[in-house]
């Protein structure tokens, strides 16, 4: 391996990979379009082998939140789709509502003490993690009420989350090309 991969941030692409993946589902959460391959293909490739080669790349450079983070939510959006592909190709029975509910539940208490690695990070991960934590419990209640109006509520919130998440992501990359700051990200000291 060569110092020019180990000097590169794997974070961009994991942000780009999750945030881009989590604003085209929720704008089907949000009630723009329906549920089909354009979502399924990006969840499983870009929110999901990206991260995962992201969190890998994390490894590499000592990271653990960052390993932790990028894999285990690039294996969310693979595991997502398989719920969603596995019944329809008659391998699996599909997950009721109550199933979704826990485990969009669990990824949600997950994401809670996720955020906690971000006390010392910059606000604008903070607002990444807070408002991804906030989205899986308003998918998980949405799945346990069966209340349309709260999937769509989290439909617009994941919108607000994933943009968040690009912003990072651009951040990252542009702020590390220009050598400062252009995009603020408000670093905590």
């Amino acid at each position: 391996m060569t110092n020019e991969i180990n000097n590169a941030n794997p974070a961009p692409l994991g942000l780009m990979g999750f945030g881009l993946t989590t604003i085209l589902l929720n704008l089907h959460n949000a009630g723009f379009f329906g549920l089909g391959a354009m979502i399924l293909a990006t969840g499983l490739f870009y929110g999901g082998m990206a991260q995962v080669i992201a969190g890998i790349l994390e490894f590499k450079k000592g990271n653990t939140f960052g390993l932790t983070a990028f894999t285990s939510y690039g294996f969310f959006w693979i595991s997502l789709v398989a719920l969603l592909v596995l019944p329809k190709m008659g391998l699996a029975e599909p997950a009721s509502a109550t199933a979704m509910g826990f485990y969009l539940l669990m990824w949600g208490i997950f994401t809670f003490f996720m955020f906690f690695g971000t006390l010392k990070a910059n606000r604008v991960l903070q607002f990444v993690f807070g408002s991804l934590t906030l989205l899986f419990f308003l998918l998980a209640i949405g799945d346990f009420t069966g209340i349309a109006l709260i999937k769509t509520i989290a439909g617009f919130e994941g919108i607000i989350c994933g943009g968040s998440a690009i912003y990072l992501a651009m951040a990252e990359v542009i702020n590390g090309a220009q050598g400062k700051e252009i995009l603020p990200v408000f670093s905590v000291n």
